[in-house]
């Protein structure tokens, strides 16, 4: 630990200087986290952990072994790193990956690229899942239907799974971004799809990060993985 590094002539000033800023940024890290709590608690609490075991170390009693001056920047280098990696960005983890909902699960995933990708004239792609049996929605009905959204790069960052309950849509009426409502015109009650919705099919907005959500650029591609419950009105008839 840095505590022993203070019995070692030709290094103590050195020692003290490193202890003076890992307290320093213990500090930081504490108010960090009391401004982020809210937001993420739990990379907050570990990081407040990591703090107070360094802060226990350096008023150990030291060592008879001989540590060298490697060793000693080593051990400060990791332990900053430890610090600062868990505030990178916090706002923007993703849900975690072990509570996380999915339509299409492991098993799913494995056999996707087995499957056509089909490109339609606008740009918008897909992956049928599931074919569907039903009915296609005729433009202005409702539809229900479970989905969960990604970033590009794979993270979720809306989902109806999460929410505990199915999404109504009105196809054609603008609800949704356009690359989501074309994907949903031509499916089948029952079907089930991978959307691969380009940037100028997506939102036209930014959405902020929040809680357990990443942000998502503006005109950056998504990926919507759908499964078209039923369509009220029709299903029934």
């Amino acid at each position: 630990t840095l505590a022993r590094v203070s019995s070692f002539p030709g290094i103590s000033t050195e020692y003290n200087k490193m202890q003076t800023l890992i307290s320093r940024q213990a500090t930081a890290v504490s108010s960090g986290c009391l401004q982020r709590r809210q937001v993420d608690s739990h990379r907050c609490d570990g990081a407040i952990k990591r703090t107070t075991t360094v802060a226990r170390a350096s008023s150990s009693t030291p060592s008879e072994h001989a540590i060298d001056r490697r060793s000693v920047m080593a051990t400060t280098l990791a332990t900053t790193l430890g610090l600062t990696s868990s505030f990178a960005q916090p706002s923007q983890a993703a849900l975690p990956a072990e509570k996380t909902k999915v339509l299409c699960d492991e098993a799913c995933e494995a056999d996707l690229e087995k499957l056509e990708l089909v490109t339609l004239p606008s740009g918008l792609q897909y992956r049928e899942i599931e074919p569907g049996t039903g009915a296609v929605p005729p433009v202005g009905f409702q539809v229900v239907v479970d989905y969960v959204a990604y970033t590009d790069k794979g993270r979720v960052f809306d989902s109806s799974l999460e929410k505990g309950k199915p999404y109504d849509i009105r196809v054609g009426a603008g609800q949704v971004i356009p690359g989501l409502d074309e994907g949903l015109r031509t499916m089948r009650t029952g079907s089930f799809r991978r959307l691969y919705i380009p940037g100028n099919m997506a939102f036209p907005q930014p959405l902020k990060a929040a809680a357990g959500r990443p942000s998502v650029p503006a005109k950056s591609p998504v990926i919507f993985d759908v499964k078209l419950l039923y369509v009220p009105g029709v299903d029934e008839e």
